[in-house]
C-alpha cells in the first residue's frame, strides 16, 4: 500500500509546474518538521501552520464561496 501511494504522489507530482512541486516540497518538509516535534495541544498545531496555507485576502469572510461555490456575500473593492 505504502509504494502505491508513493507512486501516486511521484505520478502527481510530475504533472504539477515547477512552481506547484516547490510548494508540496514546502509541505512535505513542514509536515516532517511537526512530526519530529514534541507533540502539543491543538492550539500549538494550528499555530505552526499558521501562514502555510496561500489563500485569497477575504478566505476567512469567503469561505463558503471558495469551499462550496456560493456567490461571495460581499463584492471586492477595486
Amino acid at each position: 500500500m505504502i509504494a502505491e501511494i508513493i507512486t501516486q504522489v511521484i505520478e502527481e507530482m510530475n504533472d504539477l509546474p515547477d512552481d506547484l512541486q516547490q510548494q508540496v516540497l514546502q509541505f512535505i518538509e513542514t509536515l516532517w518538521q511537526q512530526h519530529l516535534q514534541t507533540p502539543g495541544n491543538a492550539w500549538d498545531v494550528l499555530e505552526s501552520l499558521t501562514g502555510t496555507v496561500e489563500a485569497p485576502a477575504d478566505w476567512s469572510a469567503e469561505h463558503d464561496h471558495y469551499i462550496y461555490g456560493t456567490p461571495k456575500r460581499q463584492e471586492t473593492e477595486s
